[in-house]
């Protein structure tokens, strides 16, 4: 259990995360919690969301919980084809329970196809309400992966900002209502 974050805790804490999966024909391509039309979706043990899968190994590391594939073994028959929406969750909620909050969250997806910046808007609008931030707080990047030989996988990375409750909020930031 993650201890409570207060006066003393630290201000801030940082997360980092990654997650890579292969294209397989006849999988439905979710990134970011958004159905992409596309030929090919990505392989893994639940939806293959590696956006998301990203994010949440981010979001449990920066307050120091096991990660996602501890929590959420890939071995274990309840989470073939889960939403990734529900690691994500369960990240949220040992942030929140840790006495923190998100600042900000940064990402960058590393594939030769598709393009992403046509759904890089919608990404960052669904992930926005996900987690309860606004769009401003979210960055989504993506690059093609040059001469690396992964055109059939997909690569993503993401960091997050974490702010203890008890601090002062940074000038600019506003919390999203619902």
């Amino acid at each position: 259990m993650t201890p409570k974050a207060n006066s003393t805790s630290p201000p801030f804490r940082i997360g980092y995360g990654w997650d890579s999966h292969e294209f397989k024909a006849g999988i439905l391509l979710k990134i970011g919690g958004i159905e992409i039309d596309y030929p090919k979706g990505l392989g893994g043990h639940s939806d293959g969301d590696l956006l998301l899968h990203a994010i949440t190994d981010a979001l449990l590391g920066a307050v120091g919980a096991p990660d996602i594939g501890t929590l959420f073994s890939p071995s274990d028959p309840r989470w073939k084809g889960a939403d990734s929406a529900v690691f994500l969750e369960e990240a949220q909620h040992r942030v929140k329970a840790a006495g923190y909050e998100i600042a900000n969250v940064d990402s960058t997806l590393i594939l030769a196809q598709p393009k992403i910046g046509p759904h890089a808007a919608r990404i960052r609008e669904h992930l926005s309400q996900v987690l309860g931030i606004s769009p401003g707080q979210i960055g989504i990047k993506a690059k093609t992966p040059e001469g690396m030989g992964t055109d059939n996988a997909a690569i993503a990375h993401a960091a997050v900002l974490l702010q203890n409750h008890s601090s002062p909020k940074p000038r600019g930031s506003k919390k999203k209502t619902r």
